[in-house]
């Protein structure tokens, strides 16, 4: 009799329980940047992280089983982030999966719509989310949580989500990441911190 099928978050299995057990691999590889180390994840065809190493949430969505491997979706990744920290809009964005929530996923997609050299409040996110969903209000605080947990970090730009006064608030990455990354974009000009790169 063949077993109950078991779920795992992030893992897809293809067989019984009874049965051996084909797992999907996911992959990773590595990008220095001149604010440092970043590490890509993807399901084998599509980008699914993006991080600064040790950053908050990272590798979250990375399933346990992932080897390192140059697959042609982090070679168009690599081409993207030489053009971006070069100082200019790369034009085009790689195959990317949101692993996450409706909710989450909803709030990435409203931040991928923010031009480059442009940034967006926590509160006018909300306020699109309210609008999409046709529900009574959204908190900004709500948003904030889900744009802190952004798995793809720079091409889903959350370092353009700034405070209701402008002010560049809270980074997974770092705020000092956040205001340089936002200062190469000329998208803020009076930032308190100084363009520093990792050597």
């Amino acid at each position: 009799m063949i077993g109950y099928f078991e779920f795992w978050r992030n893992v897809t299995i293809l067989v019984p329980i009874k049965q051996n057990l084909t797992l999907k691999m996911d992959y990773i590889w590595h990008y220095e940047s001149p604010l440092g180390g970043i590490t890509l994840g993807s399901d084998g065809t599509s980008l699914i992280g993006l991080w600064f190493d040790g950053q908050m949430h990272f590798a979250d969505v990375l399933s346990h089983e992932h080897e390192e491997k140059l697959i042609p979706v982090f070679k168009d990744t690599c081409r993207w982030l030489d053009i971006y920290f070069s100082g200019s809009e790369p034009g085009f964005t790689p195959p990317l999966v949101m692993r996450a929530s409706p909710f989450r996923r909803a709030v990435w997609e409203i931040m991928l719509t923010i031009p480059y050299g442009k940034t967006m409040t926590y509160g006018e996110i909300a306020k699109r989310i309210v609008e999409r969903k046709g529900i009574a209000r959204m908190s900004a605080q709500a948003v904030g949580g889900a744009v802190g947990h952004n798995s793809i970090s720079l091409i889903i730009p959350c370092h353009r989500v700034v405070g209701a006064d402008g002010s560049p608030t809270g980074y997974a990455g770092g705020i000092d990441k956040k205001v340089n990354l936002l200062r190469m974009e000329r998208a803020m000009t009076s930032a308190k911190l100084p363009i520093r790169y990792s050597h």
